[in-house]
């Protein structure tokens, strides 16, 4: 029996050359489970996404999964994809297993924190607010080194630096001055700057159960690691989360290979939600 894949639907493609479609898995002409391909909006046409790739239960374990995931690259590879990036939720243990057979290679993963009842306070570093002249100079280094991460990760430059010039304009779309974003600087005892922190707000705001208080940046200076500053910072966040966003949920994005950064946030009780994986499409 041959598995393959039917569009649902005519191919999407948005101003900025992004695409969109949407499959049914097939066998024999037989629909059993659907995916969607796409080219990634924050990275342009090079970089394409698979996701939502389901297989109904009665035809897995055979084989359906594998064939559809590679054809959906072969969709790629005539977009002239160069790199393509899947996220698979930390429970779905046979996703999980399916990347990593077909080559995908683990970048980074989305963590989370439910914030035990004591979290309203912080222990450490001394914290003060971030000023408008120290959050212009943070701006502009935050955006080079945001792009550098994605370049170094394989990303072509000019689609790593449009994502972050995207994500940052959609993050804070009011500089300095947006709703929810939280700045903060910290210092050590003779009051220099060794650190500093953005959290903000996500979700829904008439949703509170869904909402999260979410750590978008957080870094020492790297004279000054393994102090105990970054576990500070993280301190102070889950003040952030409770006193001034008054959430009881912490979430995180971090690179697989910052292995400091990762065990920090796993010795603090954060959990993986998501792995995020790439392959480069020869």
């Amino acid at each position: 029996m041959t598995t393959t894949l039917r569009p649902t639907g005519p191919l999407q493609e948005s101003a900025d050359g992004t695409r969109f479609r949407a499959y049914e898995v097939c066998v024999n002409s037989r629909p059993v489970g659907a995916v969607s391909v796409g080219t990634d909006p924050g990275f342009g046409r090079r970089v394409g996404t698979v996701s939502g790739l389901r297989v109904d239960e009665a035809d897995r374990r055979r084989g359906r999964a594998t064939v559809a995931a590679l054809a959906a690259e072969e969709v790629l590879r005539g977009w002239r994809c160069e790199l393509v990036r899947v996220s698979v939720p930390a429970g779905a243990t046979v996703a999980l297993h399916l990347a990593r057979t077909l080559g995908y290679t683990e970048r980074s993963r989305s963590l989370a924190k439910d914030l035990p009842p004591d979290a309203a306070a912080w222990y450490g570093s001394p914290m003060r607010p971030m000023t408008q002249e120290e959050y212009d100079r943070w701006r502009a280094a935050a955006e080079d080194a945001y792009a550098r991460t994605w370049r170094e990760r394989g990303v072509p430059e000019e689609a790593a630096e449009a994502k972050s010039r995207a994500d940052h304009a959609a993050l804070l779309p009011d500089g300095f001055g947006t709703e929810g974003a939280v700045f903060r600087v910290a210092e050590d005892p003779d009051g220099r700057t060794v650190g500093w922190l953005w959290a903000g707000l996500r979700g829904e705001t008439g949703d509170p159960a869904g909402r999260l208080t979410y750590v978008w940046d957080v870094h020492v200076a790297e004279e000054t690691r393994g102090r105990g500053y970054g576990r500070a910072l993280m301190s102070h966040a889950e003040w952030i989360a409770r006193e001034e966003h008054g959430t009881d949920r912490l979430g995180l994005h971090v690179f697989t290979d910052n292995t400091p950064a990762l065990r920090l946030y796993e010795s603090l009780g954060y959990r993986p939600t998501e792995y995020h994986f790439d392959k480069r499409l020869l």
